[in-house]
């Protein structure tokens, strides 16, 4: 039983309070007295509160979702244009108690959004990044694209040449018509694109040009700690620093033959394409000045279109051998006439050149020749030995493994795949041990004077000459002995 006080101001403000049964009150009914609810009730009025509250909670999604919601005709993040209401003239009638709004029709959906035509049409444009294991099946069914139309395209012997070997990463540009293709373009190589397009009679595909823009800058450094860092500064990208190393390396030990103070120049292409920058191109012309040894160097393409780098008067750059037959991190050990061996425990002679290599590094011939050794020989491992006539052979031990096809008799050219780097025989890491050798005897293959590659050939040699002083003139003048560099001139053509 609740005992409830009426408030102040009531006429019962201040009289006795008094039970109040559960039936109906004895006597005439009073005045209204404050709420009073028992515990059932209580919960039943909670309980409409409740429901009242999810009701509103569910009215006001629907309203913001009908506001939000967009034309089906239209793509995100636009909406279509709906109907603005404007306030109709004041009804100046007794029984109008409000205005009632009136409609303004809706503009054509183009002329309130300009190029919506093609939305309207329907016509997508979709630019697919190729996935791992992805196949041209794979994207159309992902995309919903109708299989006939891609049956339909691999009749097409260009378009199915081009597009049946997808990798990842390659871009595929479809254009897309209420699920029926209408379009695609595939780009197949840096200066050629694949075009698709759908015409009254079906599919024409195509093969169009990329052009490509190409600019001849120049560039200059000169070496505090390494060739790579003043590369690096000199604004070149990693592979035209290679290349750099690659022109000289026959004559510049670099790995242990810079000093702080050695220079080089270049001149090299950039390749172009619809104004944006792709990459490098090859050195042009290029000098490097290493311990006060100036040596230059011009590219020239002969006619059959092999490429190659030569003095300004003719000779190779290449020559016969390579100084160092792999890409490697450090001598970890030269010749010696007695050192410790590491796992024998004992002085004696080694002759050879050891280069440190992660395991699994390529070793290349060093020149061309003849496989005479592909197999095991003691502390060597897997070695291979291979003549290359003049009473020169090259031995290269301590082989993980060797090139697939390499075999005794097999005859080998410069820069070729033999085998890789590894640890077998008696060696303790991974590293390559080389042997240089003249008629039986070791010869430093860091110091020692390699024979030249063929120079240029007599017939080509006009062509030549000219073409080097157009390609040298970019660069700064050979210094003359007793007076400082001259710095070359920046050189930016189309």
């Amino acid at each position: 039983m609740d005992l409830q006080v009426a408030p102040q101001g009531t006429p019962e403000a201040g009289a006795q309070a008094r039970p109040q049964a559960d039936g109906p009150a004895d006597g005439p009914a009073g005045p209204p007295q404050a709420l009073s609810a028992g515990p059932p009730r209580r919960r039943l009025l909670l309980r409409g509160a409740q429901l009242a509250a999810c009701a509103a909670l569910a009215v006001l999604a629907w309203q913001a979702q009908t506001r939000r919601a967009p034309s089906p005709a239209l793509s995100p993040p636009e909406a279509a244009p709906t109907a603005t209401p404007v306030p109709a003239p004041a009804d100046t009638s007794p029984t109008s108690a409000s205005p009632t709004p009136a409609l303004q029709s809706p503009q054509p959906v183009s002329a309130a959004f300009p190029g919506s035509e093609q939305v309207l049409s329907g016509l997508a444009t979709i630019e697919v990044v190729v996935r791992r294991n992805d196949t041209l099946e794979a994207i159309f069914r992902r995309l919903a694209v109708r299989l006939s139309d891609l049956a339909d395209l691999r009749a097409i012997a260009d378009a199915r040449q081009a597009l049946d070997r997808l990798m990842p990463g390659d871009a595929l540009r479809l254009k897309l018509r209420d699920g029926t293709l209408v379009g695609l373009e595939r780009d197949v190589s840096l200066t050629e694109r694949l075009r698709v397009t759908r015409g009254p009679a079906g599919f024409d595909a195509r093969i169009v040009a990329r052009p490509i823009e190409r600019r001849v800058v120049h560039a200059q450094g000169t070496i505090a700690r390494s060739l790579f860092e003043a590369g690096d500064d000199a604004g070149l990208q990693d592979a035209t620093i290679l290349q750099l190393a690659h022109i000289f390396g026959w004559d510049v030990d670099f790995a242990q033959g810079l000093r702080p103070g050695d220079r080089f120049e270049a001149s090299y292409e950039q390749l172009w394409q619809d104004g944006r920058f792709l990459q490098d191109g090859p050195i042009l012309a290029a000098s490097f000045s290493n311990q006060g040894r100036e040596l230059r160097a011009v590219r020239f393409v002969a006619p059959d279109g092999t490429a190659s780098y030569f003095s300004p008067d003719g000779r190779s750059m290449q020559k016969a051998f390579l100084r160092a037959p792999l890409e490697f991190r450090r001598v970890s050990s030269g010749a010696s006439a007695a050192r410790m061996h590491p796992i024998l425990g004992r002085m004696r002679a080694h002759e050879g050149t050891d280069y440190a290599a992660p395991a699994g590094t390529p070793v290349y011939a060093a020149g061309d020749g003849r496989v005479r050794v592909a197999g095991q020989q003691g502390g060597y491992g897997n070695v291979v030995r291979i003549e290359h006539g003049g009473g020169i052979e090259t031995v290269y031990g301590h082989l993980a493994r060797f090139a697939t096809g390499l075999r005794a008799g097999k005859a080998v050219r410069l820069g070729e795949t033999i085998g890789y780097v590894g640890q077998t025989g008696l060696a303790t890491g991974p590293h390559l041990h080389y042997e240089y050798r003249v008629g039986g005897h070791y010869q430093d293959p860091r110091r020692v004077h390699l024979p030249d590659a063929s120079p240029i050939d007599p017939a080509l040699r006009t062509a030549f000459e000219a073409q080097a002083a157009h390609e040298l003139a970019g660069l700064a003048p050979a210094p003359v002995p007793g007076q400082a560099p001259m710095i070359g001139t920046v050189r930016s053509t189309l």
